[in-house]
């Protein structure tokens, strides 16, 4: 067809002469017609070639997209060695009436709590993160979803919204994987408050301010299921403001202050460990202050670092405590606070070593003094308390090994606790916060 209407063209350009003019023409037009033809050959040969790429790059096209959400993967194994003078099993804090599931790990060789990551951007919008934890418990195996949320990319102005499971922004250390804290077990004050951690169900939104000094400001809302609250709740269970504020002192200093508080208006039978487990119903209210400063010679943490970090925080709660098994109440009003400093040095490139204090105080008080002391919230005056001393060897970010010494005097029974433990981190992991 590209022949024929090159013909036409021709022809209507160059009309038919006659005689020798005409001969000489004829001849012209064979020889153009034959460069056209030659043109149109080599036309036909380039389209065949991009013919053939555009379906190549069709093809690959759909092959990315196939493999669009390709997420990050990350393992972390925790292994533990836990020593002990007294009977883990029997493990108090006095004036503290302990989450179920919080206490000491079991002495020997234990599966320490192990994690499994995957994370990806959605799509230009959102970022998804899912964090699973397996723990050996009594010989069997338990998975346990620690996070599953998503959150927003570039909303603009600051703001950042994210909703599904998440460790909660209270205070400092409660947001970090507990690969991440400097010493293997919860300061005091947050196995008794929090259980060991604080985990929301809900939505949470942040916002960090246009100024030049750094500001961040958010709050959370809640299913208030998770301990310290309990219960099932058709809106709002739990909520939490916070704040935060930091900056950097020349090259080799930096600081952050943070202030949160946090909320649970109707917590309903909340288990707890204690004779007859105990269980609470009524309101909850915790407020938080941290302080973390950090050194880093001309900001290059690689050779030398220190960090100083330390939390306080209150519990008021007003309800009624019932001892499940005999079914006798008392009416409570529980005032709790606690604090822990803590130092930590690296020496040199990959050792590191740290001391903690912790220090507890509580004033409960009811109607019915037998079921507060069955609940171990009566501490008598006893104010518990517990100092750390731990070594970490750090070959890579990929892997660490450390041992720990606590002389814990949580009860007026001395207990010496040694821990070792290994770390290793494969796959993917994205860095941690401040």
């Amino acid at each position: 067809m590209y022949k024929t209407i090159s013909l036409l063209v021709v022809a209507a350009v160059f009309p038919p002469r006659t005689g020798l003019a005409a001969d000489a023409a004829e001849d012209g037009t064979v020889n153009f017609s034959q460069k056209l033809e030659a043109m149109q050959a080599d036309y036909d040969q380039r389209l065949q070639r991009l013919e053939n790429r555009l379906q190549q790059t069709q093809a690959a096209t759909r092959t990315k997209k196939a493999n669009a959400f390709n997420p990050a993967v990350s393992l972390i194994l925790n292994g533990l060695y836990s020593s002990y003078e007294n009977d883990p099993d029997n493990y108090q804090l006095p004036g503290y009436a302990l989450n179920i599931d919080a206490g000491l790990a079991a002495e020997g060789f234990t599966l320490d709590e192990s994690e499994v990551t995957l994370g990806a951007n959605v799509d230009q919008l959102f970022y998804g993160q899912a964090t699973f934890s397996l723990a050996d418990n009594a010989g069997e195996t338990s998975i346990e979803t620690e996070e599953a949320y998503f959150e927003t990319l570039g909303l603009g102005s600051g703001l950042t919204f994210k909703a599904g499971r998440f460790y909660s922004a209270i205070g400092y250390l409660n947001e970090k994987h507990k690969h991440a804290w400097d010493f293997i077990d919860a300061p005091l004050v947050y196995r008794g408050l929090f259980g060991d951690q604080l985990k929301e169900d809900g939505v949470a939104l942040s916002w960090i301010l246009p100024t030049d000094t750094y500001y961040l400001i958010g709050a959370e809302l809640g299913n208030g299921v998770n301990f310290p609250s309990a219960g099932n709740h058709a809106g709002i269970g739990d909520w939490l403001v916070f704040a935060r504020t930091g900056g950097d002192i020349g090259l080799s200093h930096s600081w952050q202050l943070g202030i949160s508080h946090w909320q649970a208006g109707d917590v309903t039978d909340r288990l707890s460990q204690g004779l007859n487990t105990p269980s609470y119903s009524g309101d909850s209210r915790i407020d938080g202050l941290n302080v973390v400063y950090k050194w880093a010679p001309e900001g290059n943490a690689d050779q030398q670092n220190l960090k100083l970090q330390t939390e306080f925080f209150n519990r008021s709660e007003n309800g009624v405590m019932t001892l499940d098994e005999t079914m006798q109440s008392s009416s409570y009003d529980g005032s709790q606070n606690g604090w822990y400093a803590e130092a930590v040095y690296q020496f040199i490139p990959q050792w590191k070593t740290g001391v903690r204090y912790d220090h507890l105080e509580s004033n409960n008080s009811g109607s019915d003094s037998v079921v507060l002391v069955d609940s171990e919230l009566l501490a008598d005056g006893y104010t518990p308390q517990r100092v750390s001393v731990m070594l970490a060897w750090q070959p890579s970010e990929f892997s660490r090994i450390r041992a720990q010494y606590n002389r814990d005097e949580s009860t007026a029974d001395t207990d010496n606790q040694f821990f070792v433990q290994y770390t290793m981190v494969m796959g993917a992991h994205g860095a941690h916060t401040y």
